[in-house]
């Protein structure tokens, strides 16, 4: 009975997912016919009044969905548990970042999936991990002192944080001589000693201090990584503050087609429009999951789209889509109202009235909803065919 009911929703248009969702609530469901019958024209009923009718602006109404919860959100950030130094952007700050396509977030992370051989065990991912990890020199020395009378830098290094970041001292004067072009490089035991040919305080202080922020390991970009199991303990991924997607997907072990990043324009150059389309909605998603806000995914869509039509990302706001519209009303309505009305009559613009603010500016009704049909209504040929009708 079931199946001939979800056939009968199915030939009445409801999507085949959705039925479904149905089938899937209702198995281990004992219902009586009467309730099933219930269930099931509240859902038909349900669905048909959440369907756009046509000339709906649907635009306004995302806009309004996800704009009013947007007024329930947090303002802070939040950290990690148990790693003080691993803040994430949540709530508005991060919504806003999301919708402005902001060059560069202010906490860019990344979720690196190893694959397989390599995500199973710790001491496997560890290795994985020591490769992406950026390891700068301060990180592994307890001292830079200065040597006055021969004009040294000594570097004393920590070996057993080497040794566990698994890198090679005998390694690291050949690193360093990559960025110091004059002068000396020796090792002598734990200690590294720079003559770099120069005798002046201020110059000699320079060079130590960059010295210091020289990396030695791992990928430019990624500050940090914090293993963490998934899944109960079944497999190993590790999360970083701050991103690096080209390095990172050339390391081996490292599964690309999983790996994410919460820095759009860095996904867009790397993987195309159509992945950082499908981050945005992730990433707004994820933000409002988080803050317990319950928005439909298609209101997200239209916004992703929108961002993403013209083949780039672009901001919703002066820089973005509200300044590039074609309607001069429109832009002024926005923003720099004055400067948008004198650039437009300079350049002889021409305004076609298509759109909303536009029409509402005038005063004139907007070609949207009962104003986007033209139908004129004949008084005099109704009241001729009334009284026919009386006549007959």
């Amino acid at each position: 009975m079931l199946e001939e009911s979800l056939k009968e929703l199915q030939e009445d248009g409801i999507p085949e997912d959705l039925i479904e969702k149905i089938s899937e609530k209702l198995k281990g469901e004992e219902l009586e016919e009467e309730q099933l019958e219930y269930f099931l024209n509240k859902v038909y009923i349900n669905f048909n009044n959440a369907v756009e009718e046509p000339g709906e602006p649907c635009g306004t109404i995302a806009a309004q969905s996800i704009g009013e919860p947007g007024t329930q959100m947090t303002l802070r950030t939040f950290h990690y548990a148990g790693v003080e130094e691993f803040s994430v952007t949540q709530g508005l700050p991060r919504l806003i970042e999301i919708v402005d396509a902001r060059r560069f977030p202010s906490t860019p992370m990344m979720e690196i999936h190893l694959e397989k051989g390599y995500c199973e065990t710790e001491e496997k991912a560890i290795k994985v991990h020591n490769r992406i990890e950026q390891i700068r020199i301060e990180q592994i020395t307890h001292d830079v002192d200065l040597d006055f009378v021969n004009w040294n830098i000594i570097i004393n290094l920590i070996p057993e944080i080497c040794e566990r970041k698994g890198i090679d001292i005998d390694e690291i004067p050949e690193v360093l001589k990559r960025y110091k072009k004059k002068g000396s490089i020796t090792r002598e035991g734990n200690s590294i000693i720079i003559d770099p040919g120069i005798e002046d305080l201020q110059s000699l202080q320079k060079l130590r201090e960059k010295i210091l922020k020289k990396v030695v390991k791992g990928i430019r970009g990624v500050k940090r990584g914090l293993l963490t199991p998934v899944d109960s303990g079944k497999e190993w991924v590790i999360k970083t503050e701050g991103t690096n997607m080209q390095g990172v997907v050339q390391i081996e072990g490292v599964d690309a087609s999983r790996t994410v990043s919460n820095h759009i324009h860095e996904v867009e150059k790397l993987f195309g429009i159509e992945a950082a389309r499908s981050m945005i909605i992730v990433e707004a998603q994820k933000v409002l999951e988080q803050q317990g806000l319950d928005v439909d995914l298609r209101h997200l869509l239209i916004l992703a789209d929108l961002m993403c039509h013209s083949g780039t990302i672009q901001s919703i706001g002066r820089h973005g889509i509200s300044g590039s519209k074609s309607s001069v009303f429109a832009r002024a309505a926005f923003e720099v109202t004055v400067n948008q009305l004198l650039d437009a009559g300079l350049y002889g613009e021409e305004e076609k009235l298509l759109g909303i603010p536009e029409n509402v500016i005038i005063g004139q009704v907007a070609k949207i909803g009962t104003g986007s049909v033209q139908v004129m209504f004949d008084l005099d040929a109704n009241l001729k065919i009334l009284n026919e009708k009386k006549q007959l």
